[in-house]
C-alpha cells in the first residue's frame, strides 16, 4: 500500500517553499503566522504551516514527514492521515498564538514542524515498540520513549527559552493534537466492539 497524501503534502510545502523564495517578504509577511493582534489573521492558522525560514527548515521537516508520515498514512489511511496531519497542524498553530500573544513577540511562525510532530506521535502510539535511532548520538530507543524524551526537551527549551527562534510550544501543541485524536480514534473503535 503506497502513501499519496505525504508525497502531495511534501510537494505541496516545496512548492510554497518555491513561491516564497520567488515571491519574497510581502508573501511571508500575508501568510506567516502573527501573534494575535499584530497582523493575525486566521487564515494563517494553516498556511504558516506551508511556509519555512530556509532550506534546513524545510528539509528537517519534510525528512520527518517521509521518515514518519509514510508507515502512519498506511496504518491509518489517507483520509485519517489528513486528519491528523492538520488537526496537529491547527493544535501547534493555536497552542503558538496562545503563547506568543500574551508575550511581548513581534515575529511570526512558520513551518510544518507542529504536523510533523503530531505525526511523530502517531507514529510512537501506532508502533511503541519500533526502534528509532538518533544521528547524534546515535543512540537506539522505542519510538515511545524517543517522543516522550523530545516532548520533556520541547518543554524545557520552551520554558527556559533555549534555541531563540524555534517554535517549542508549537510543537507541544502538534504532539497534543494527535495524541487526543488518536486517542478519541482508539476510544471509538474499543466502544464499537461492545
Amino acid at each position: 500500500m503506497r502513501a499519496p497524501l505525504t508525497l502531495i503534502l511534501l510537494l505541496l510545502n516545496l512548492a510554497a517553499f518555491a513561491l516564497e523564495m520567488r515571491s519574497g517578504d510581502a508573501f511571508v509577511t500575508q501568510y506567516a503566522l502573527w501573534p494575535y493582534g499584530r497582523g493575525f489573521a486566521p487564515l494563517q492558522l494553516l498556511s504558516s504551516g506551508f511556509l519555512h525560514a530556509n532550506l534546513l527548515h524545510l528539509g528537517s521537516n519534510m525528512l520527518g514527514l517521509w521518515m514518519f508520515g509514510r508507515e502512519v498514512e498506511r496504518a491509518l489511511g489517507s483520509t485519517r492521515f489528513a486528519l491528523l496531519y492538520f488537526a496537529s497542524l491547527l493544535s501547534a498553530a493555536l497552542t503558538q498564538l496562545l503563547v506568543v500573544s500574551g508575550m511581548a513577540e513581534t515575529t511570526p511562525t512558520v513551518g510544518a514542524s507542529g504536523a510533523v510532530f503530531g505525526v511523530l506521535m502517531a507514529f510512537a502510539m501506532l508502533f511503541p515498540r519500533r526502534i528509532i535511532v538518533l544521528l547524534f548520538p546515535p543512540i537506539p530507543m522505542p519510538a515511545w520513549l524517543f517522543v516522550l524524551l523530545y516532548a520533556a526537551f520541547e518543554l524545557y527549551a520552551g520554558v527556559h527559552g533555549t534555541f531563540s527562534g524555534v517554535a517549542h510550544f508549537a510543537h507541544l501543541g502538534g504532539l497534543l493534537g494527535a495524541w487526543l485524536l488518536m486517542r478519541g480514534w482508539r476510544r471509538r473503535v474499543v466502544r464499537s466492539w461492545y
